[in-house]
């Protein structure tokens, strides 16, 4: 009893304070508070957006916010109500106007300020909207420096102004303009720090909603989008190789499903979505759909072949509609329904239903196209047993002299461990040798910052098999540190950084990595995982003044500012910045390059040329395109 006790004891958080010689803190009614909407929004902006971000990554916060307000004018689409929506971005502010029904005059300002205030809490107006919180607009009125609605309806206008969420002005007008509903915001600077939009990122996300809404057209900065064949469309977009056969396109009422598989891809690729909006990480959905398809084939081709094999290399999209649909966050990243509403089955039992029914008659009445897919099952079922004796070898060789552990200098919190808070800031930096992981491994927040130290220059993966990941030690523990040999479902790191020197040989192995990654797991790229650390070149200092440069503009800028003969230092590997130095590039101030694809990428052709054979004609380019830049003299020092 007494040991009970003295446990008890020294756990309770006053006590152990009282022990250690601390004052017990003493708790009263000033210690709690009370926030308002917005105070709340803006001290925890991570539980209604996501991260925050610079605009680097597709998954920050600045997109939720350009989301958040396109899904309204989406569902007005859905609704029957408006076939055109107008975006322009323009000096990072953000204005979208459709010609939907516009909001209820007397509502505007509680619509745009009042939490948990909606149209879409009553499911006749909205039966499957993506929207269903009334929390989205009050979050991006918030979180904006600059917010403005207006609501147009019967020849009457009614606009409500904001700063960062408070109320400046409402005014009523009398209008000639079509029907419909303007926002216009600006992210706050204070919140959202060095932001900018990234039209690549923008274009990417306006495409997926013309897919799943056939017939809407979006005017991006006066460019057209629109689909006609939904996400037929979106997988040819996507594809940049030869497939195995003809996309498989099935719909029916609240589902729609396309789908093939690649020639020269090893992996599984998905684009899934609910009520409109993507859902990366997938959900119940998704899953329901890999457990279908396998079932599906094994049935029509009465072979009991491995979920794996049917799996591999497929290019997938689904997109389903569901009533008042529960998502595991506020950015709907992920579905956790389980039943489709309206008295209809559970989302398992109805996607398992319809694969099996229209896939099984897709297959019967084009067998040239079960003819291929048999064929590449089988060539898959062969490649993994190929690969299955080399796992077997690289594993007993690992456990016998620690491989996996000589690398990486790991992190706390991951990203494939969504419970834990920081989950979207895990990053692993793979740094060129110990010199620079060393100023890393020092600086880092070993909270999210975990970091993987090359020998030298990694193999040219180019033309390789899969083979070469397993026999290829560094090439094998990247993999491994990643966990994503079977997949990005597994992805510990949410940022994957390339941190190499500024100079012939660091963009060799930049070249490298990325030609690796592309080769064997082009959906880390595909899905914005991939990063370039941008480290400064030069340090710009007098005895009052120091100023980072990333480039020779912002040098320039910064001898402007300093006046005569300040100190400039040329920066040419990160090992030569002090750990001290370094906490500022890759704390809160990091800038991260994307390694993007756009849909007129062909990798195929990209990897020939550039890392290819063709090395007479590579030179011939080289020598065409050659820039030289003047060097800069460095100034005495102070």
């Amino acid at each position: 009893m007494a040991f009970a006790y003295v446990k008890i004891f020294y756990f309770c958080p006053i006590y152990r304070h009282q022990m250690s010689g601390q004052s017990a803190v003493n708790y009263t009614e000033d210690h709690i508070r009370s926030l308002d909407w917005k105070a709340h929004i803006r001290m925890r902006p991570g539980m209604y957006i996501g991260k925050l971000g610079d605009g680097s990554s597709l998954g920050d916060g600045i997109y939720v916010l350009l989301k958040e307000v396109l899904d309204n004018a989406v569902d007005e689409f859905v609704m029957g109500s408006g076939k055109t929506i107008e975006i322009s971005i323009r000096n990072e502010g953000v204005a979208v106007r459709d010609y939907g029904r516009g909001i209820p005059l007397s509502k505007v300002v509680d619509v745009a300020s009042k939490m948990n205030t909606g149209g879409k809490y009553d499911s006749r107006a909205f039966k499957k909207s993506v929207g269903l919180n009334g929390v989205g607009t009050k979050a991006v009125n918030a979180l904006s420096r600059r917010f403005e609605v207006q609501s147009i309806r019967g020849g009457q206008s009614v606009t409500a102004a904001f700063e960062r969420g408070e109320l400046e002005r409402v005014v009523e007008t009398e209008t000639s303009s079509r029907t419909g509903t303007r926002v216009r915001f600006t992210p706050d600077e204070a919140i959202f720090k060095n932001y900018r939009f990234r039209p690549e990122y923008v274009a990417c996300m306006l495409k997926n909603y013309t897919y799943l809404n056939p017939g809407l057209t979006l005017v991006y900065n006066g460019q057209k989008f629109r689909s006609e064949g939904g996400l037929r469309d979106l997988l040819r977009d996507h594809i940049d190789t030869d497939t195995a056969y003809p996309i498989i396109h099935l719909s029916g009422g609240d589902i729609e499903i396309a789908l093939t598989h690649s020639q020269a891809s090893y992996v599984e690729v998905y684009f899934s979505f609910v009520n409109g909006q993507q859902t990366p990480q997938g959900g119940t959905h998704l899953n329901a759909f890999r457990e279908a398809l396998a079932k599906a084939i094994r049935e029509f081709f009465g072979k009991h072949y491995d979920a794996a094999d049917i799996r591999k290399s497929i290019v997938a999209a689904i997109s389903l509609k569901v009533v008042a649909p529960v998502f595991e966050s506020q950015t709907k990243t992920k579905l956790g329904s389980t039943d489709m509403g309206d008295g209809l089955p559970s989302i398992r039992t109805f996607v398992n239903d319809f694969v099996k029914n229209h896939l099984d008659n897709h297959l019967h009445r084009e067998p040239k196209t079960a003819a291929a897919l048999q064929k590449k099952i089988l060539q898959a079922e062969k490649e993994r047993n190929e690969l299955a004796s080399i796992r077997k070898q690289v594993r007993e060789r690992a456990k016998r002299v620690s491989l996996h552990n000589k690398k990486l200098r790991d992190c706390r919190q991951h990203y494939n461990n969504p419970k834990v808070s920081r989950s979207l800031e895990s990053s692993i930096f793979i740094t060129e040798g110990d010199s620079a992981s060393g100023s890393i491994t020092k600086s880092r927040d070993v909270e999210t910052q975990a970091v993987f130290s090359l020998r030298g220059k990694p193999l040219n993966a180019y033309g390789l098999s899969k083979k070469i990941v397993y026999e290829n030690e560094e090439f094998n523990l990247l993999q491994s540190a990643l966990n994503i040999e079977d997949g990005l479902d597994g992805l510990r790191y949410n940022n994957v950084v390339i941190a190499t020197d500024a100079d012939v040989d660091g963009m060799h192995i930049r070249l490298l990595l990325i030609t690796f990654f592309l080769q064997f797991f082009p959906e880390l790229i595909r899905e914005g995982h991939l990063y370039v650390l941008q480290t400064p070149l030069f340090r710009v200092r007098n005895k009052k003044e120091t100023h980072y440069c990333y480039s020779e503009a912002e040098r320039q800028r910064a001898l402007q500012r300093l006046g005569a003969h300040p100190e400039i230092t040329r920066f040419k590997g990160l090992g030569e910045i002090s750990p001290d130095e370094f906490k500022r590039f890759i704390g809160h101030d990091i800038r991260l390059e994307p390694v993007m694809l756009s849909k007129e990428t062909k990798v195929t052709g990209l990897l020939s040329f550039y890392m290819g054979k063709n090395t007479p004609e590579r030179q011939a380019f080289i020598i065409d395109n050659l820039r030289v830049e003047k060097d800069w003299v460095e100034s005495p020092a102070v």
